[in-house]
């Protein structure tokens, strides 16, 4: 497959690569992949892929259908200077093509669609996911940088779970997404920082409300949040994360409720192993607060071969929205663990195919066997065409 060089921001020689946003991964995931073409001053990148899915969600909540997600991504870069860099990058899916109800997920929960609460879906990703400019700045070894972005990624989590290789072939959503991810897609990001190879130091003002159920459009930016992050790259294989965020009024299912995000995470990757472990807390004002924890990984045996896990543990009171409910409101902690295997197929130059499938099991309270089932279990068949597979 056709690699992209990694990305070294700030016009220094570091042991990083770039994620989503400004967030790192270690350089050992390897190259970024895509198709690489130099333009004059310019070095364009392109990146995308769609994913064909099949997935059965079991229990009596669960239900089965056939999607597409998708995702197209161009970045171009080039020196406006001896100090001066500048890239630009944009995103988009056309997965709104969905349906705003989006896809079936045992036990995520997040955004609206139709005036009601997502409960075990996955509501689609807009249109326009990233529109940004980035300008670095360089001072001795670090430099200064800018971004800002009318949609974009605020300073808050670990990179996004489609741009972590340790989530490269998992055809669903983190069921703890909207405890690590849900800031990925925000009208409205203005980031500042300091980066040398080891430690980037960083404060962003964004948007609180997560995106609305119309997911064609461009939404009005706005800043009226904050975050701060801290990452530390010590060599080409570790990234360790730390943020807080002050989000304002996040959830339209939870207006006039505030919430203090804080996150951690180790992201480890060393000869075709890729793996990200991660930890956050939402503390919603007023309201509970509310834990989760995520490990997967990814390795790559060889050219054709790969398998891959995820398991998360995630507190969650958003299960039963209906406030005639007798659990409405109610914290349960749920366990989901799941495993797959992709076998890799490349078609003609940078294009190739992924073809695998996965299985999930469920731990859970007693007190939702009556709505989920004592034991449910979901699984997945996909087929994943991808630029730099």
């Amino acid at each position: 497959m056709a690699d992209m060089p990694a990305m070294t921001m700030g016009m220094g020689g570091t042991s990083y690569q770039m994620g989503s946003g400004t967030a790192r991964l270690p350089a050992a995931e390897g190259m970024m992949r895509g198709k690489m073409i130099h333009a004059g001053d310019w070095m364009l990148m392109a990146h995308g892929y769609a994913w064909g899915v099949y997935t059965d969600q079991g229990g009596p909540r669960g239900s089965d259908k056939a999607f597409v997600a998708s995702m197209a991504m161009l970045m171009a870069d080039r020196d406006l200077g001896e100090r001066l860099h500048l890239q630009l990058r944009g995103m988009g899916s056309l997965e709104p093509a969905m349906g705003a109800r989006g896809y079936p997920n045992l036990f995520a929960t997040g955004e609206v669609a139709n005036g009601r609460p997502l409960v075990d879906r996955q509501h689609p990703h807009d249109l326009f996911m990233e529109l940004s400019a980035r300008l670095d700045y360089r001072i001795g070894d670090g430099s200064v940088f800018v971004y800002a972005a009318p949609v974009g990624e605020p300073a808050l989590g670990p990179s996004a779970f489609m741009h972590r290789g340790s989530a490269r072939y998992q055809p669903l959503s983190p069921i703890t997404h909207h405890w690590f991810d849900s800031t990925h897609i925000t009208y409205g990001v203005v980031t500042a920082g300091y980066q040398t190879g080891a430690f980037q130091l960083e404060g962003s003002a964004f948007k609180g409300r997560e995106p609305d159920e119309h997911r064609w459009g461009i939404e009005s930016p706005k800043l009226d949040s904050w975050s701060v992050r801290g990452t530390w790259t010590p060599t080409a294989n570790v990234a360790v994360q730390l943020s807080h965020g002050r989000l304002e009024s996040p959830e339209e299912s939870h207006p006039g409720e505030d919430e203090n995000r804080t996150t951690a995470s180790l992201q480890y990757a060393r000869g075709g192993v890729t793996t990200t472990f991660a930890y956050a807390l939402k503390d919603r004002a007023p309201g509970p607060a509310l834990s989760a924890f995520l490990a997967e990984a990814t390795w790559e045996i060889d050219r054709h071969h790969a398998i891959f896990g995820r398991v998360e543990n995630v507190a969650n009171d958003e299960l039963f929205p209906d406030h005639d409910d007798p659990l409405h409101d109610r914290k349960f902690r749920v366990t989901k663990a799941e495993a797959g295997y992709a076998y890799r197929i490349p078609i003609l130059g940078p294009f190739g195919v992924a073809l695998g499938g996965t299985v999930a099991a469920y731990d859970k309270p007693a007190a939702l066997d009556a709505a989920y089932g004592k034991a449910p279990v979901s699984w997945s068949l996909f087929t994943k065409f991808a630029l730099g597979l």
